[in-house]
Parts: structure tokens; sequence; C-alpha cells
């Protein structure tokens, strides 16, 4: 019985950053509405560089609605010369793991890789869930999970990937 690509290529690769730094500088601003610093706009630039430095554009973004995540998104959009798809969702703000999981497993089977732009401690639990390892995502940090499934459907909390990088902004060479 011949395979088909679809299932010759049973991998998927989730990439999950945590926004920039934000400020805490203003007085009187929502945790929502909270900017990002200017370390947190250059973090974002450097992180934007090293994905396409290192050949790991995604096919689709996923971002929380959070400002300092919206900033994040564009910043790396520009940096990395992404030109697919941004989507914005509120239910990556702070609503659980569950709708990581439901967003993730809505994608289309033709995009190979997403990253997610969010928030912690959700992401590092995230990581935990789905490549069983516990780390620590500073800000703008991408922790890289290739998931052994054929499709994005196939995802739920039982999948359990691998670990292939952990990309910090401080690793960057400019």
């Amino acid at each position: 019985m011949t395979r088909s690509p679809k299932e010759i290529e049973a991998v998927r690769t989730v990439l999950l950053m945590r926004h920039g730094k934000s400020s805490w500088d203003e007085e009187g601003v929502g945790d929502h509405e909270r900017p990002l610093a200017k370390r947190g706009k250059r973090q974002a630039v450097q992180m934007g560089q090293m994905l396409r430095a290192h050949d790991l554009l995604p096919d689709v973004i996923l971002s929380s609605t959070a400002k300092r995540a919206r900033s994040t998104a564009r910043r790396v959009v520009e940096a990395s010369e992404y030109n697919g798809e941004v989507i914005y969702d509120e239910r990556l703000y702070f609503q659980g793991l569950e709708p990581y999981l439901e967003r993730l497993a809505s994608l289309p089977d033709d995009a190979q890789r997403a990253l997610i732009i969010g928030h912690n401690p959700l992401l590092e639990e995230l990581v935990l869930l789905l490549a069983g390892e516990a780390v620590r995502l500073p800000t703008a940090a991408v922790a890289c999970i290739d998931l052994p499934i054929a499709s994005w459907t196939g995802l739920n909390a039982e999948v359990k990937g691998k670990l292939r990088c952990l990309l910090q902004p401080d690793e960057v060479e400019l």
C-alpha cells in the first residue's frame, strides 16, 4: 500500500513564543493593554531575525490579543519578512491550556509549522504538556516542539512531541 505525502510527513511543528519584555511604567494601564518596553521591542526584532536565520519561519502565526503580544507579533513579522496570516485570538490571553490546543487543532493541514505568541505561565505549561520537559521561557524566548501528528486535528493533551530547540534573544548575534 502506497502512503500519501501527508502520511509520510507526519510531523507538525509548534513554536511557542513568550511576548517581549513589557513596560510597567504607565500607571493606570490594565494588564491587557500593557505595551512592550524598548527592550521588548528589540527582543521581538531579534527573534524574528533568528527565526528566519534558523529556517523556522511559520506557516501561520497565532497571537494573544494583549497589546504586548500583538506588538511582538508585528515586529516578528517585519523582522522575519513573514508574509503569511496572523490570527489574533482572545482565548490565548490567560484562559488556560485548552484554548491553545483547540486553536492548534483547528489549523489547516497545509500549515506544517505554527508560531504562537502568548504568555507565561501558560506557555511553559504547554511545553511541559506537549514535550514532557520543564523549561523556563524568559521574555521573547521560543520553544520549538516537533509533534508526531500527520494533521493538526490529531493534536490533544495525550500527544507527546520532542523539544527540538529553545531560542532566546540573548543568543542573537546582530
